[in-house]
């Protein structure tokens, strides 16, 4: 039987590590979930043990924007660090798969692989669960409607920029449908490495 394995992905820049509790509190949501009972290292120790701290990183991660990839499993963990590139999305095609779950950040990316591979001429897919949009297939999403960006409601995964933008009140959550689209001029891909704005497809590309 395969170990499960889960990840989280944090973002790193001018040497400044972003949004780490709201990391914490996933992982440790997750080990719980998965395997009650036993203890949890912290993230900020592993890290730590990677010569990888919340402030003040030195040296090559001193300036610029790295991705901070961090495996996890019940016995052990492992880290990398690779400078970071935006992916370059400009198109999306809706797909549907009402069946697909993936609450936490399993390694294992196999249901969303099956909908990128639908993506036809499309750079990315929106998933599509039960009539509602929820994400890409390796982001959250938020939408513009001329005066305020809105998120699905039910996402597949709850992101931690996603989260954060919650807090900040500069997102709000609803249930958006396929119809809805003509609604939103502009769709933003969010995740760890994507604020709001940063990545964005005019909701005009997005295929049904």
């Amino acid at each position: 039987m395969c170990q499960l394995h889960l990840f989280e992905t944090l973002c790193l820049q001018n040497g400044e590590l972003f949004r780490l509790p709201c990391h914490e509190k996933r992982r440790l949501d997750a080990c719980r979930h998965f395997w009650p009972g036993r203890s949890v290292t912290p993230l900020r120790d592993i890290l730590a043990a990677h010569g990888i701290h919340e402030h003040v990183n030195a040296g090559v991660l001193s300036a610029g924007t790295f991705k901070v990839h961090i495996d996890y499993s019940q016995e052990d963990s492992s880290v990398t660090v690779t400078p970071y590139t935006p992916k370059h999305v400009e198109s999306l095609r809706l797909v549907t798969a009402d069946d697909i779950d993936y609450a936490y950040k399993y390694a294992d990316r196999t249901p969303l692989a099956a909908c990128l591979s639908r993506r036809g001429s499309c750079d990315d897919v929106i998933i599509v669960r039960n009539g509602l949009l929820t994400d890409t297939s390796y982001s959250n999403i938020a939408l513009f409607d001329g005066t305020s960006w809105l998120t699905p409601r039910r996402p597949l995964l709850m992101g931690t920029m996603r989260a954060a933008l919650l807090d900040s009140g500069l997102l709000h959550e609803a249930d958006i449908r396929p119809a809805d689209l003509p609604s939103f001029t502009t769709v933003s891909l969010i995740n760890a490495m994507l604020p709001l704005g940063r990545l964005t497809v005019s909701t005009g590309r997005i295929e049904h």
